[in-house]
Formats: C-alpha cells, sequence, structure tokens
C-alpha cells in the first residue's frame, strides 16, 4: 500500500485523495488506552455507568482513535516525511462504538513551500466508522522533504 503522506512534497497536489484500510477498536484497544495513559473517564472504563449515558454504551477515547488513524495513514519509515508539524479543528463529531470499524480519508488541502529542502503540507484528516460516518474530522500538517535533485 502507498501511502498519500509519504510522497514528497512537489509531488503532491491539492486535492489529492488516499483511503486507508479499516482496522475495527476493541474492547481490549479501550482498556490498553487507559492503562497507558491514565485516562480512565467513566465513559470509557465503566460499563454500567456508560449504559445509563445519552450513548448507551462505552465509547472509545477520541484521543486513542485519533492516535490510532497514525497508524492507518502514516509509514512505519519514509524518506520523505520529517516530521509531524501539528493538528488542528480537531472534532469528535459522533461517538466510536467498540466494534467499530474505521479507516482514515486523507486529502491534501495546502502546500506551503518552507525552505529548499523542505515544504509543509495539510491534509484534511477524518476518521470514518464502517457506515461512512465521520467520528474525527482533523487536519494534519506534515513537514516533508522536497524531491531530491536527481540531476
Amino acid at each position: 500500500m502507498e501511502f498519500l503522506v509519504d510522497t514528497y512534497f512537489d509531488a503532491l497536489k491539492v486535492g489529492d485523495i488516499q483511503t486507508t484500510r479499516g482496522r475495527t477498536i476493541t474492547e481490549s484497544d479501550i482498556v490498553n488506552w487507559c492503562a497507558l495513559t491514565g485516562d480512565w473517564f467513566v465513559l470509557h472504563s465503566d460499563k454500567e455507568y456508560a449504559a445509563r449515558s445519552m450513548f448507551g454504551q462505552r465509547i472509545a477515547p477520541g484521543m486513542m482513535v485519533l492516535a490510532f488513524s497514525g497508524g492507518l495513514g502514516v509509514p512505519p519509515i519514509s524518506e520523505a516525511v520529517v516530521a509531524n508539524y501539528g493538528g488542528d479543528r480537531i472534532r469528535y463529531p459522533r461517538p466510536t462504538l467498540i466494534g467499530d470499524t474505521v479507516h482514515v480519508e486523507i486529502e491534501v488541502e495546502e502546500l506551503r513551500p518552507r525552505d529548499g529542502e523542505t515544504g509543509v503540507a495539510s491534509f484534511r484528516w477524518d476518521v470514518l466508522n464502517q457506515n461512512g460516518e465521520t467520528v474525527v474530522s482533523s487536519r494534519l500538517k506534515v513537514l516533508l522533504r522536497r524531491a531530491p535533485d536527481v540531476s
């Protein structure tokens, strides 16, 4: 699988789009996330409390779902990626439930040259569930290398 984020800055075009593979959110994911981060908020960790909530069940931590999206959309090794440059406008319009299968829709929204060697690419970085509903909406900025001069 090719990763849009693994493209040299000069090869990207505004409007380029990628849809990633999916990943199912499990109860183990949530328990492990809570244990690693200390985020034991009751909507994630207390079945009885969550059953009485507006959601009717436990929901996945939004930050966890956003973090998992990096594993879906960013390659494990890259010649093009220098660093994560930041994220903007992160929203969680719908809950992610145990058993939901999520994927990421990525679109190049803006390209800003930084210097002779790098540029900042801004991506629409939306996580959708198996029903095509957006569960995380964000903008990701990535510092990318410019294509090497092969002359």
